[in-house]
């Protein structure tokens, strides 16, 4: 059951790298102020995530120890590691002349490695439990809309027509299901495999949410109304995680 959840899970993952094509209809200003609340809201979704159902699994399963403590810091160590080297990273401000990104081949290559860990990260999830899977799953979702609006604009103004971006930015997403389908071959050959993905999960989680995105929601004019939607919409993405605890 854990395989079938998997695969669709990372199937609905995978579609939302189409979702660039929306943005075309969407004034710029418009997009940039929708973006401010979706990548709020993300924020809440994966600091919920890690807090309400990564690392109290993990604690409930191995407890807590040095090793645990090691494995979060080596997931926060992998994703800076793969920001610096690869020069990915979850930006969502338009590209401008002010605002440069990568080039596209180098994003294209990052948003594929980080595809691929997505999808170890929902396989180990499931495997763990239902609920975890299923929590893990909206987690990635709620940061992949704003993270791929971004990727598509990177994509189309690198050159690219707007169906090769939307194109290559689907076979970017379907290294989610080698990620994934690597878990579940070596996890039967590993005992309790996955519960030791999960800290080095929620390492990457705190390193997006807390070097990636909270930054960004502090590089637009700190109006008193911006900012407090913005901290609604972090509210409500934990209290979805929590919601999930609870249901689960």
């Amino acid at each position: 059951m854990a395989f079938f959840y998997t695969f669709a899970s990372l199937t609905v993952v995978s579609l939302i790298s189409l979702i660039g094509i929306f943005t075309l209809a969407i004034n710029t200003e418009y997009l940039k102020k929708l973006l401010l609340y979706l990548v709020s809201f993300a924020v809440g979704s994966l600091l919920g995530d890690t807090f309400i159902h990564l690392l109290p699994e993990t604690f409930k399963k191995i407890g807590f120890s040095l090793t645990v403590s090691f494995l979060i810091l080596l997931g926060i160590m992998l994703f800076f590691v793969l920001e610096k080297f690869l020069r990915w990273q979850h930006c969502h401000i338009p590209t401008s002349s002010e605002h440069k990104h990568p080039m596209v081949a180098l994003n294209l290559i990052g948003d594929a490695v980080h595809n691929a860990l997505d999808g170890m990260i929902i396989a180990s999830s499931f495997m763990v439990s239902p609920s975890v899977g299923f929590a893990t799953t909206l987690a990635v979702v709620f940061h992949e809309i704003p993270q791929e609006i971004g990727d598509f604009g990177i994509l189309v103004h690198g050159g690219l027509s707007v169906r090769k971006a939307l194109w290559y930015n689907l076979l970017s997403a379907f290294a989610a299901f080698g990620g994934g389908l690597a878990i579940f071959l070596v996890g039967t050959q590993l005992q309790n495999l996955s519960m030791y993905v999960l800290p080095v999960t929620a390492g990457g989680f705190l390193y997006i949410a807390g070097s990636d995105l909270i930054p960004e929601l502090h590089c637009h004019e700190p109006r008193l109304a911006v900012s407090f939607g913005q901290l609604v919409c972090i509210m409500l993405g934990i209290l979805v995680m929590a919601f999930l605890r609870l249901m689960g």
